[in-house]
């Protein structure tokens, strides 16, 4: 747990279009290449990602694990596997851990975000212990409580996927401890409709910089107006 509460925060937020998950990143070096992995972000399935704070090591063998079972489910039934039955094999996994004095727990938090033809778009929230929850909007990592007070007052339902990316970047700009919000230090996902209006597939996707700039410039401008205001 100690390790989580010192990891980049993570939020959620579950949308009727979409889910969308955004975390802070821990940038080690102005010479590390980012475009080429992904610290917080990852891909289960064509229709699930993930959000991780914590131990990225413990992430990277549940992670692969998640991916087997995701994968052997399509090849045995020919469909995709249903979110909260990969989110459950994982945390029994996860669970097994806890129960003997010879193992540590896995010290990793993830978010899933995703959809299935049974519940449509879901977020889950699990912890080190092989808990999970559903959540509309969550948030895990480093000043949690924090971001969890921000999108309990902020979120409403019927939000749009552009709206719950605005909240989520603007839960990061409140959370994080940088002054001004930069596209280097955020990771964001989404999974949507790849039609909004035939509803026929569904993706996950990883915005890119463009994106995530236009999106920190507005949470930044919306502070500035804010605190400009409270001096008047």
């Amino acid at each position: 747990m100690e390790a989580i509460s010192h990891a980049g925060a993570a939020v959620g937020v579950r949308t009727d279009h979409g889910v969308v998950l955004a975390a802070e990143k821990k940038i080690l070096s102005k010479l590390l290449e980012t475009g080429t992995s992904s610290e917080k972000m990852h891909k289960l399935d064509d229709h699930l990602g993930v959000a991780v704070a914590g131990i990225n090591s413990d992430a990277n063998i549940l992670i692969n694990s998640a991916r087997l079972t995701a994968q052997r489910y399509l090849m045995t039934y020919q469909e995709p596997v249903p979110m909260e039955q990969l989110v459950q094999t994982l945390c029994d996994q996860k669970q097994g851990y806890t129960q003997y004095g010879g193992l540590r727990p896995f010290g990793v938090s993830f978010l899933f975000g995703g959809w299935d033809k049974n519940c449509g778009f879901q977020l889950y929230q699990s912890d080190p212990s092989g808990n999970y929850a559903g959540w509309m909007a969550t948030a895990i990592g480093a000043n949690a409580t924090a971001a969890q007070a921000i999108l309990k007052t902020e979120y409403k339902e019927g939000m749009t996927l552009l709206e719950a990316k605005q909240l989520a970047t603007k839960v990061l700009k409140q959370t994080m401890d940088s002054t001004k919000l930069e596209a280097e230090k955020v990771e964001m996902s989404e999974v949507g409709w790849v039609n909004a209006e035939t509803k026929e597939n569904v993706e996950y996707r990883v915005l890119q910089t463009k994106e995530l700039t236009a999106l920190c410039d507005e949470a930044n401008a919306e502070a500035e107006a804010k605190a400009a205001a409270g001096k008047k």
